[in-house]
């Protein structure tokens, strides 16, 4: 509570944490039951947990993404995906999430894939008469995609926070991850029958324009492969394939003459801040959750909620309803830190499979960025535009939140969705 209210004030989550985490020994723990000066614990923390080898693959592939983003790939991508789904009603908006799913697959960043596409999509609503609003809302929902399809930088922080396998969490991202997009797509489909003038004109394409567009589609769907495809294989752990990556990134923007000195100043500044925010918050949360564990909470709200009474689908149903909540004021990393410490030994004492409640995790991250008013991807898809209200990108979102709901419920009834791969390809 202490830590929400110090970032409901304002104050920068990684210095919100830590000091929670303080305030929280120096009452609680250390002057009263323990030696162990505050300052031993703080330096001891951040040692252990701030040199964990799995943590080098979040600036690795974050570096990997910034890369792709300033070589050019996502452009021509695009106008590749379009070719193939054109003749669907809302022709630009399929290609605008399944371009966002392929980017996610390359990118592990949401806001980056959301920007991305975006940059390159929005342009064409005028230009082919799309409703803006859904259009819109199209693009701030498909950018979410890069949370859920594996590598996913949100997954490695789970991993890290839960102790659970991140090659694992991979592979159960990869199927609800295909799902939700089909979702989205069914989203527009029904819309645009529904309504014919919001799909806009028809873009037209020919045999020989969609055969000329395929070799764009190789370099993210080759990337994808060598990097997700080296993990479990065996060959490389998550870190080692995110520096293959990285390498392939590097190879795909010299091939097109954008690995210049600024380019790659660009791509290193990017990554550096990206990365010493999430390290600085990861740090900090770790230490939170030693004095959060130090106080007993944990146990308390263990006992707390199997005192409720409740079967463990509706406790589940109500884990979810609060996260949803929680995304809608909270930003995504904020919330994972400050809950999962406490939240997943319970969910795991229910008897639901941490791997599992990681994609579902990954779920409520994807509610987050799209609900206001924190909505991440929305002001990011906004400020791409630059013109209009923000209500119009709030708006279009709404049948998408809706599609990830639904998700929530399949995953609910059909488990195995996420689980049957992981247990399949890793026994």
């Amino acid at each position: 509570m202490m830590a929400t209210a110090l970032i409901a004030l304002g104050v920068f989550i990684a210095f919100a944490l830590p000091v929670a985490g303080v305030l929280g020994l120096l009452g609680f723990v250390l002057d009263q039951f323990t030696p162990v000066p505050t300052h031993v614990v703080i330096g001891e923390t951040a040692w252990q947990h701030g040199t964990g080898f799995i943590l080098v693959a979040v600036p690795l592939f974050i570096l990997m993404g910034e890369m792709l983003l300033l070589s050019g790939v996502a452009d021509r991508m695009y106008n590749a995906v379009l070719q193939w789904i054109a003749r669907l009603p809302g022709g630009l908006m399929h290609a605008n999430i399944a371009s966002c799913a392929l980017f996610a697959a390359t990118s592990g960043s949401s806001v980056a894939t959301a920007a991305t596409v975006g940059t390159v999509a929005i342009p064409q609503i005028e230009k082919y008469g799309y409703n803006e609003r859904l259009f819109l809302g199209s693009l701030a929902a498909g950018g979410t995609l890069g949370i859920l399809i594996p590598p996913s930088i949100n997954m490695i922080i789970y991993g890290v926070l839960t102790d659970t396998s991140i090659p694992r969490l991979y592979l159960a991202g990869f199927f609800p991850g295909i799902v939700l997009a089909f979702l989205f797509m069914l989203i527009v489909l029904a819309a645009c029958l529904l309504r014919p003038g919001w799909g806009g004109k028809r873009v037209e394409t020919t045999r020989e324009a969609r055969i000329a567009g395929l070799p764009h589609l190789l370099p993210p769907l080759g990337l994808f492969l060598v990097v997700v495809g080296s993990i479990y294989v065996g060959i490389a752990t998550p870190t080692e394939a995110a520096a293959i990556g990285v390498l392939i990134s590097f190879g795909l923007a010299a091939g097109q003459g954008r690995l210049t000195l600024p380019v790659l100043h660009r791509a290193l500044e990017a990554t550096m801040r990206t990365t010493s925010m999430i390290l600085l918050i990861i740090v900090a949360a770790y230490f939170l959750n030693f004095s959060i564990a130090s106080t007993g909470l944990i146990d308390r709200v263990n006992v707390f909620i199997l005192g409720l009474g409740w079967t463990p689908l509706q406790t589940m149903i109500g884990v979810i309803a609060v996260y949803l909540v929680l995304g809608c004021i909270m930003d995504v990393l904020a919330m994972m830190v400050l809950t999962l410490p406490i939240i997943t030994p319970v969910v795991v004492h229910l008897g639901y499979d941490p791997v599992w409640f990681g994609i579902i995790i990954m779920l409520v991250c994807e509610a987050a960025l799209i609900t206001p008013p924190i909505g991440m991807n929305c002001y990011v898809i906004q400020a791409v535009r630059g013109r209009g209200l923000l209500d119009d990108v709030m708006i279009g979102i709404v049948p998408f939140v809706v599609a990830i709901i639904i998700m929530f419920a399949i995953l609910l009834a059909f488990p195995d969705l996420a689980l049957w791969l992981p247990t399949l390809m890793m026994r």
